[in-house]
C-alpha cells in the first residue's frame, strides 16, 4: 500500500473479526479450564481447615436453658449440626439426625446443635412440631460460635472423633449414606 491509497476494504474489518473471535475463543477455554477444576466433585464435601484438629470450643445456653458443653462429651462421637429454623434445608435433614440420636445415643454417639441466627422461641417451636428437642441445641444468636466452626451457611455439619479431633464436614443437608460413611465407621469402633 503507498501513501494516499486506502486500505482493502473489508480486510482490516475481517482481522478484527478474526483477531475478537480468537480472543472469545481463548477466554472461552479459560473458563471452561477454571470451571473445570470443580466438575466432578461432590460440593457438600467441603475440606475444612478443622479436619485433623482439635475441636474448636461448644459450650452456651440451650435452647431448653439448659448449659451445655462438649467437653462433657469427651471420649464420645459427636455430630455437631449447624441449623436454623428459617432453613428448609435444615428442617428436611432433622428427622435424620434425630433419628440417629435415638438409635446411637446410648452407643456412643451424641448429635449437638448449633441454633444459629434464630428466634430461640421460633426455634423451640419448629423442634415442638418435629417431635421434640431429641439432641441439645445450643444458641448462637450473632453466629461467633458457628465462625469458630467454620460454618458459611445452614446447615452444615461436622463430624468430631472420640478424641475430640474433627474427623469431616458436609455442607448442605446430611445424608444416610453420608452418616453411614463419616460417622457409623466411628461409632461402631
Amino acid at each position: 500500500m503507498t501513501a494516499g491509497t486506502s486500505p482493502v476494504p473489508g480486510r482490516s474489518r475481517t482481522l478484527r473479526r478474526s483477531l475478537g473471535l480468537v480472543l472469545i475463543l481463548t477466554l472461552a477455554v479459560g473458563m471452561a479450564d477454571v470451571l473445570g477444576i470443580g466438575f466432578g466433585r461432590d460440593p457438600s464435601v467441603v475440606r475444612s481447615a478443622l479436619i485433623g484438629r482439635q475441636a474448636p470450643a461448644l459450650a452456651g445456653r440451650a435452647l431448653d436453658g439448659s448449659e451445655v458443653d462438649m467437653r462433657e462429651y469427651r471420649g464420645t462421637v459427636v455430630l455437631v449440626n449447624v441449623w436454623a429454623s428459617w432453613c428448609p434445608p435444615c428442617r428436611r435433614e432433622h428427622p435424620l439426625l434425630a433419628g440417629l440420636q435415638r438409635q446411637y445415643g446410648t452407643r456412643g454417639l451424641q448429635v449437638l446443635g448449633i441454633n444459629m441466627r434464630d428466634n430461640p422461641a421460633s426455634a423451640r417451636r419448629f423442634l415442638e412440631r418435629a417431635g421434640g428437642a431429641v439432641y441439645p441445641s445450643v444458641r448462637d444468636p450473632d453466629a461467633r460460635i458457628a465462625v469458630d466452626w467454620g460454618t458459611f451457611a445452614v446447615p452444615e455439619t461436622y463430624v468430631v472423633d472420640r478424641d475430640g479431633v474433627v474427623v469431616a464436614k458436609r455442607v448442605g443437608p446430611v445424608t444416610g449414606e453420608w452418616i453411614a460413611a463419616h460417622v457409623l465407621p466411628l461409632v461402631r469402633r
